[in-house]
């Protein structure tokens, strides 16, 4: 029977707290239980959210239960349509919506302003997609403020538990306390959260306990924004040293990858119990935690990517766009990208066991389907996913597509379109249908269900209906239990004032200042330039950026700009505008940056591909292979894509240029290089004109002056060798990490993983 807590027969022992738009009861036994609506369940002395509207306690509902059990019963009442929903991952959300910029949102129809909505407000494309498509998973990449994020993520779960069976929304996020949203792929922005250094970032500060603090910040930060899933850890190997997201992993060694997967994966995942938090609910198993942490309330899931590891990328091009879909091993290196997976994230040291979710890459692994001998993208591949992921690993947890990888393909291969490589003749309906009989329970970016619909009745048709309702349902039961497992089916709301005061903390923002000044690599230090004496002045080449592509493949117009003005500078130094002026130079660059391919050489009779250069100065291949290793596509009448003889010139060769001028105009005086390191770079060109150099790889401004000036140590390593020359680079093959000579710099030390003169390995 139905009843109120405020009744007082049987009475319980509980706690009723009224939040801004939801009702917390604190029980004695069991979890927290948060509703907007007020429907609970007293039963056996307990509290229950009645999400189906029953008055009756359902298996579901009871989280007494373990969450697979939990998981199972509710995938068995859904529809074949809300299964569907549930399969979906939505596209990029941003908070508050705006008619302009890559994410759209409409307020009743026409802006925020005009309709005069509050910032947290839900669009009508979300309202659509909850209550028409019964999506669940949305992925939130822009919020104003950390306000904001937590009452947006109250205003989702209002709405979907007004919902039939309550379904909470599982909110996720790529990857947001880097230093900014730019760089190699799209990352998430906004809402104040802490920051620390990228993933290649975090190996140079070589600790272990470092990266466990970064992993249960990020956790604790995301889980008061309403955050479940995190889109990361980015666990590649990245062993091609040229690849656009070599930044976001650890880098190219096995066992340091191996190790960070599980340190990352266990921080993220494990709930645990501290003399404020008290007892806490396991919701995996559906009792009190026994002191070892568990999946419960503090839990993020970890989506590990990219199945089966995307490190080696043919030539450094990236498989976002079709120009870049193939990856290649020339050194028979697969299974050795795979063990990070099947030894690292899979195989946690803490109570949650594996990862709770992993997303295959878009890319073409070349030659690695033994079986069926098809180059077809990895989620497509019945070989990569049901063969080896599904079936020889026996991996259990949610397989999600990345993103746009079943609509029709773009008919430029220079485009950021969809990726479905290697499907481009089945319809959208058969591209789904084929993904999920290879065991992938998820499609990334897709807001729609009628093709998933459509590929279940095609698959009726050609398989039989009990199969296909067996493997829909086992993917829904999939897709749940990780939602029951962090629970949010028992208490999804956040509390807005809590948010504010957790969220970008001065301990949290502490802990990332101190993750980055580990990070930090001093490369040289000529004549003991750093640190720099305060109060003097110093010279700060502006920077320009040539014309060139954005990640999104739109055009960017050429950049100018001070990397540091004096308000930064503030007590260190005085500004000046002269060389000649200064007592030092401080020149901030960044590692080449070039775009392996262009149109114009298309237009003047080339293929389009371009070398991806690590030098400045324009770089001519002339060692590179004559015949690519991969090749074909329906946008090309050729296979070989090779860009041997072809030159390259970085957009940002004016950072060399700026490093030799002030080394010209300041003799005797030292000369500050400090480099953004997104790849490897070749430092030949540069290293014999500065004074000293400092390798940073995601550090904000005041921490780099902090060393600079001597009030903190630079305290990294090298997280990767650096190449001596392109000829290396070339050379090398893709698969196999650092198969090339290091770099030896004018005083006699090689830039080999491990170097840093502030702390050695």
């Amino acid at each position: 029977m139905y009843m109120s807590v405020n009744e007082t027969e049987n009475p319980m022992k509980y706690e009723k707290l009224q939040k801004q738009s939801y009702t917390e009861y604190h029980q004695e036994y069991g979890p927290v239980i948060g509703t907007a609506n007020g429907k609970v369940i007293r039963q056996d002395g307990c509290i229950f959210r009645d999400l189906a509207d029953t008055g009756e306690l359902l298996p579901y509902e009871d989280w007494r239960l373990p969450a697979a059990e939990r998981a199972k019963d509710l995938a068995g009442r859904l529809s074949i349509e809300e299964i569907a929903g549930l399969m979906l991952y939505s596209s990029h959300q941003a908070v508050p919506g705006s008619l302009e910029g890559p994410f759209p949102g409409h307020y009743h129809g026409t802006t925020r302003a005009e309709a005069g909505a509050f910032a947290w407000d839900l669009t009508d494309e979300q309202k659509a997609f909850l209550s028409g498509d019964h999506v669940r998973h949305v992925l939130l990449a822009v919020a104003e403020s950390v306000d904001t994020s937590a009452r947006w993520s109250n205003e989702m779960q209002k709405a979907a538990e007004s919902l039939p069976w309550g379904i909470p929304v599982n909110i996720s996020s790529d990857p947001r306390h880097g230093v900014s949203s730019a760089g190699a792929e799209f990352k998430s922005t906004g809402s104040g959260v802490s920051v620390w250094p990228e993933g290649i970032g975090m190996t140079a500060a070589h600790s272990v306990e470092t990266a466990r603090e970064f992993a249960e910040t990020a956790a604790a930060e995301y889980r008061a924004m309403g955050i479940t899933t995190a889109l990361w850890p980015q666990i590649d190997t990245a062993t091609e040293p040229r690849w656009m997201r070599l930044e976001d992993t650890w880098g190219p060694d096995t066992e340091t990858n191996i190790r960070m997967a599980k340190v990352y994966c266990d921080g993220l995942q494990t709930t645990r119990q501290t003399p404020e938090s008290g007892s806490i609910w396991d919701f995996e198993h559906g009792c009190p935690d026994d002191g070892h942490g568990c999946w419960g309330a503090g839990s993020v899931i970890a989506m590990v990517k990219h199945w089966p590891g995307a490190g080696p990328m043919e030539a450094g091009r990236d498989a976002h766009y079709p120009y870049g879909k193939f990856a290649v091993y020339p050194g028979g290196r697969f299974r050795d990208h795979m063990s990070v997976f099947t030894e690292g994230a899979f195989k946690l040291d803490g109570p949650t066991g594996m990862a709770g979710a992993v997303m295959p890459y878009y890319s073409v692994s070349w030659g690695a389907d033994i079986r069926n001998g098809e180059n077809v993208g990895n989620s497509y591949s019945e070989y990569i996913i049901r063969d080896l992921l599904r079936g020889e690993v026996g991996y259990d947890g949610v397989v999600c597509t990345d993103w746009g990888i079943t609509g029709d393909p773009d008919p430029q291969i220079d485009s950021f379109g969809s990726r479905c490589y290697g499907a481009e003749n089945l319809t959208v309906a058969e591209r789904h249908l084929r993904i999920i009989m290879n065991g992938v329970d998820q499609f990334g970016g897709n807001n729609e269900a009628g093709p998933i619909i459509e590929a279940y009745r095609i698959g009726c048709d050609r398989y039989g209906q009990d199969v296909m309702e067996k493997r829909m349902r086992e993917s829904a039961a999939r897709l749940l239990r990780g939602m029951f497992r962090t629970g949010l089916f028992d208490n999804p709301y956040v509390d807005p004032q809590k948010s504010a005061a957790l969220v970008g903390s001065s301990g949290n923002r502490a802990l990332g200042q101190s993750a980055q000044q580990q990070s930090v690599v001093l490369l040289k230090n000529a004549g003991s330039a750093l640190p720099l004496r305060k109060g003097i002045r110093v010279y700060v080449p502006q920077r320009t950026i040539a014309e060139r592509k954005s990640f999104f493949r739109t055009m960017m117009p050429e950049k100018k700009f001070m990397p540091v003005t004096q308000e930064m500078l503030g007590k260190y130094a005085v500004l000046v505008h002269a060389p000649q002026e200064a007592d030092a130079a401080l020149v901030f660059m960044e590692s080449p940056l070039t775009d392996p391919y262009s149109a114009e050489d298309v237009r003047n009779g080339g293929n389009g591909y371009l070398p991806v250069s690590l030098q400045y100065r324009p770089y001519t291949a002339e060692n590179a292979r004559k015949v690519s290793i991969a090749g074909g596509d329906f946008r090309e009448n050729f296979t070989n894509r090779s860009y041997a003889g072809k030159t390259n010139i970085a957009a940002n060769e004016s950072d060399l240029d700026q490093l030799l001028l002030a080394r010209a105009a300041m003799p005797g005086k030292p000369v500050i290089a400090i480099m953004r390191m997104h790849n490897p770079a070749v430092l030949s060109e540069a290293e014999p004109a500065a004074s000293a150099i400092l390798a940073e790889f995601g550090v904000q401004i005041p921490v780099l002056l902090q060393i600079l000036f001597g009030e903190a140590q630079p305290g990294g390593v090298l997280p990767y060798t650096l190449p001596a020359d392109m000829d290396e680079v070339e050379r090398h093959s893709e698969d196999v990490g650092e198969d090339y000579a290091a770099y030896t710099d004018s005083m006699g030390n090689r830039y080999e993983r491990g170097f840093g003169l502030g702390r050695q390995k």
